[in-house]
């Protein structure tokens, strides 16, 4: 047998592999990558919930991962002070409406003085007119009934000093009332608890973070798009979703363009186009619906647009 015959079918097969099969194989295992647009990250509206109070956290009932709807009570700080407060106001309070009705009961001596006095001034009158008594004994009885009527403004002029403590009072109530309030800690949101700041027991004060929370039902994926490829992008646009589901594999969803930068940025490191790198680059952001829960914060994606 002639050895050369039998390497030359060898060859053939050879070449065939390297020249059709090869590059085929590269198309397929980069074909997924070839259709995308852009790439991103998914991220959320995270929430902050900070502390409204100074005091001890005596309750803090959450742990990361809790799925919690929206005006929750989970926790509380000491409401010890703002109640004693609120207590002394009350009592604030009644001391106010107790002189305001002393006070009305001292109006009520004066009118009835003062019609006494009235009367007695209005004789006198009659009688000074017709030269019946004299001038003297006239002045003495209208200095009374004058006093009187004056010693009556008075007194009624406290009623409203007694009306603006009254008022100033009860908004000191309204502002304690408050403060127990804030007191309670509730979710400001429907989400997920990503991250747990502080522990029960712990000293809190106003506007320490205590957690911080994410509406997981809909997440966006934030991705950069070039100047050439602004006229594909609109907002409303309905555009696909691609993120990763295993190493062979990818899922596919839809998602909706809510945002559009109006300016241009230096192209993050993270990314990569799907043209070769560009200086600058204008961000996307694309609402996902995430019912199933699939995607993750931080989880790459691509978009066809």
């Amino acid at each position: 047998m002639n050895p050369k015959k039998n390497q030359f079918p060898k060859r053939l097969i050879f070449i065939f592999f390297s020249t059709v099969l090869v590059p085929f194989s590269f198309f397929s295992c980069n074909g997924n990558n070839s259709l995308s647009d852009a790439y991103g990250n998914f991220e959320a509206e995270e929430v902050v919930v900070s502390s409204r109070a100074n005091g001890t956290l005596v309750q803090l009932n959450i742990e990361e991962g809790d799925v919690l709807e929206k005006e929750v009570n989970v926790g509380l700080v000491d409401t010890v002070l703002p109640r004693l407060e609120l207590e002394q106001l009350y009592a604030s309070a009644k001391g106010v409406t107790a002189r305001m009705t002393q006070l009305q009961r001292s109006v009520d001596v004066q009118d009835e003085r003062l019609a006494v006095l009235k009367k007695e001034y209005d004789r006198v009158s009659n009688l000074h007119e017709q030269n019946a008594i004299s001038t003297q004994q006239y002045d003495e009885v209208a200095g009374q009934y004058n006093v009187a009527l004056r010693e009556l403004e008075q007194v009624k002029s406290q009623r409203l000093v007694l009306q603006a403590e009254k008022m100033m009072t009860e908004s000191r109530i309204d502002a304690a009332k408050e403060q127990l309030i804030r007191c309670r800690i509730n979710t400001p949101v429907s989400g997920t608890v990503l991250e747990k700041y502080a522990e029960q027991g712990e000293f809190t004060t106003s506007g320490k973070p205590l957690f911080k929370m994410a509406e997981m039902e809909e997440l966006i994926l934030r991705v950069y798009v070039s100047g050439s490829q602004l006229d594909d992008v609109t907002i409303g646009q309905e555009v696909t979703v691609v993120y990763d589901k295993d190493a062979d594999s990818e899922h596919q969803t839809n998602g909706i363009i809510s945002w559009v930068a109006s300016s241009a940025e230096f192209t993050p490191k993270i990314i990569q186009t799907k043209e070769e790198r560009v200086d600058l680059v204008y961000a996307v952001k694309v609402r996902v619906p995430n019912a199933e829960g699939k995607m993750k914060i931080g989880m790459p994606g691509e978009v066809i647009f």
